[in-house]
């Protein structure tokens, strides 16, 4: 029986179309083609292993070995996965990546002899329709092929290769400085085969490409492996063909373990991708921002009114939840679900997220763009309708709609950055309306939405319940970091939302009954919220406790660097979906911020700017006056 590998014991490789998990017992447990959203033929990590997997490890034939590898790494700022074993009979690495897509999506294996003789073994059972189906194995003009309605998966090697009990299974032995590939590539069941891959001239490609990709990051400050790692996996979760970014590569990867709060993330939702693009706006990358503006004018057409806050990655609308009753669940996490009912949500605080993207990529030099402009101008004019209506909000509630204030506080932003664009002279619209609608969500928000009495900002107008996206309020502006209510909304949500270790949970859950958000159970601390933390208490002055708060998130990484959505403080595990989008762009904006306040820069070092809610100040040396002047004043 196949132990239960944690989350974090995965690694993720990836072609910037699809990706794959790999874990540390040389498993791959996940693989969705030819797309992040198609149907997997992996999907043992929902599961078992005979709902698809590939093990490439050595074999247990001459006596024991060991169950996981002893040092794993990417090599170098790539997406190139090694993992290493050392057994009683020598030590083998297997590299395992994607190339680049240039052709048909392939997965590459390259078992490389370090020293001794290796026994090995590789067991690749492909279950394509998300590990139901039993697809047809057989030989194809000395390739192994396994075929299952339109789907074809053609594994090559220099190794025999057999079907035993619908595995393709090779055993071989693997000596010092030998080198054993394995290609799986993927096509149209009813089209020709894919080309015979070259191994190892797809591995100096796809060295060559990351090392071209991470050459272009402009972060020099501390932290920077952190920083270059968390960009590399954005950068692997984009959908190169659209440019459209996936909140993260899985699905159904459970808040609670055994817990039902388990969702579809393989999609691309207007808040997450504008947030990513922030994060890499603010590390010198152009290119994305230019692509993820294409696939917006393409996505939200020309219906703008009817704004899903997520669409497919090639900006698709129906995306319509099932579940999967076959797959058990992570750890027995069901139901397993595909598709995501939230498209059809209102959540009024993406229109903020979008246009403060669309001007920070003006500030950042993109090139201006008149339907981009026009799109810009209708989301507004949607929003000035619609501001007043209560909304299932950022965290996409599934109990009844509310005024929560953070999306009242987007609203505000998206119209505070038009208001700014069009002082540029980069929209022409109607300044006077703006500043007078701008005027009254924040008079409003203010009025509805702060409880005098506790001196805090509240989830919703009229509740007692706190969010840690109140956390937001100093960077997006709303009201400058000193100003005692943010400092006493900050003390709150520090207050009865943190762990014992300084983690930030989203909100209080419920446990066995319906809570705020319309779901029964409990979820761990939320990482991004955790850095929201690490922000507001920068931007308040408290640079140090944020630098070890921020210490602390870093040591809850992966040993290959990785976050997924949330953290377990009691059983100290990841939880949710793998890696997460939101995670490494808090990351990223977080290690930019506080490099941004630290009170001694470099002699003719460039300071960076915060690449998110960031604005035209200056920065002081002193810490906390610097965490004033970061915040637009009204």
């Amino acid at each position: 029986m196949k132990r239960l590998p944690r989350i974090e014991q995965y690694g993720l490789i990836g072609d910037m179309q699809t990706s794959a998990h790999v874990c540390d017992d040389g498993s791959i447990d996940w693989l969705c083609l030819p797309r992040f959203d198609s149907a997997a033929v992996f999907a043992a990590l929902l599961g078992t292993p005979k709902h698809g997997a590939w093990q490439i490890s050595p074999a247990p034939a001459r006596g024991p070995v060991p169950a996981v590898a002893a040092r794993r790494a990417y090599r170098g700022d790539s997406l190139v996965l090694e993992s290493e074993w050392n057994t009683p009979f020598g030590s083998v690495q297997v590299v395992d990546f994607m190339p680049p897509r240039d052709g048909a999506p392939q997965l590459i294996r390259m078992v490389e002899g370090l020293t001794g003789g290796v026994p090995m073994v590789s067991a690749l059972r492909p279950r394509p329709g998300y590990g139901r189906v039993s697809p047809w194995i057989h030989e194809d003009g000395g390739r192994m092929v396994a075929e299952a309605g339109s789907d074809a998966l053609w594994l090559d090697s220099s190794v025999a290769k057999a079907e035993k009990d619908g595995c393709i299974v090779s055993t071989f032995t693997v000596a010092a400085g030998e080198r054993v590939a394995f290609t799986l590539s993927w096509g149209p069941s009813h089209a020709t085969a894919p080309e015979i891959p070259d191994p190892d001239a797809a591995l100096a490609s796809t060295l060559a490409f990351w090392q071209g990709w991470t050459a272009q990051c402009t972060y020099t400050g501390p932290d920077r492996e952190a920083v270059v790692r968390s960009l590399v996996t954005l950068k692997a979760m984009t959908y190169a063909p659209s440019g459209g970014i996936v909140a993260a590569p899985t699905t159904s990867l459970p808040e609670e373990i055994g817990g039902a709060r388990n969702w579809d993330y393989r999609y691309t939702w207007l808040r997450d991708a504008s947030t990513t693009l922030a994060a890499l706006l603010g590390t010198g990358y152009r290119q994305e921002a230019e692509a993820w503006r294409r696939w917006l004018l393409r996505a939200v057409a020309g219906d703008p009114e009817n704004l899903q806050v997520m669409y497919g990655v090639a900006g698709e609308r129906d995306l319509r939840e099932r579940v999967l009753p076959w797959l058990p669940g992570y750890e027995g996490s069901a139901p397993v679900r595909v598709g995501n009912d939230a498209a059809d949500q209102l959540q009024l605080d993406v229109y903020g997220e979008v246009v403060e993207t669309l001007c920070l990529a003006h500030e950042r030099g993109v090139a201006p763009c008149g339907d981009t402009a026009a799109l810009h101008q209708r989301l507004v004019g949607h929003l000035a309708e619609r501001w007043q209506e209560p909304d299932e909000g950022i965290w996409e509630v599934r109990g009844p709609r509310r005024h929560f204030v953070h999306s009242k506080v987007m609203a505000w932003v998206a119209v505070d950055r038009t208001i700014r664009l069009a002082e540029a002279g980069a929209l022409d619209v109607d300044l006077f309306a703006l500043v007078e609608l701008r005027e009254a969500i924040h008079h409003e928000v203010c009025t509805e939405g702060f409880d005098p009495v506790r001196n805090t900002f509240t989830q919703s107008y009229g509740s007692a319940e706190l969010d840690a996206a109140l956390l937001l309020i100093p960077r997006s502006g709303f009201l400058p970091p000193d100003d005692p209510r943010v400092i006493g909304t900050v003390e709150a949500v520090r207050r009865e939302l943190s762990t014992p270790d300084g983690l930030v949970r989203r909100y209080q859950t419920a446990g066995g009954r319906a809570g705020v958000d319309g779901l029964a159970g409990d979820e761990g601390a939320f990482l991004l919220c955790s850095f929201w933390m690490v922000d507001a208490l920068a931007l308040t002055g408290r640079t140090g406790e944020a630098r070890e708060l921020f210490d602390r998130l870093l040591a809850l990484r992966s040993g290959l660097g990785l976050l997924a959505e949330e953290y377990d403080p009691v059983a100290g595990r990841q939880l949710g979906n793998f890696p997460q989008a939101f995670s490494h762009m808090g990351l990223i904006e977080s290690a930019l911020l506080l490099e941004r306040l630290a009170p001694s820069p470099s002699p003719g070092a460039d300071v960076l700017v915060a690449p998110r809610h960031s604005f035209d100040r200056r920065v002081n040396a002193d810490a906390s006056r610097a965490a004033t002047t970061l915040a637009r004043t009204r």
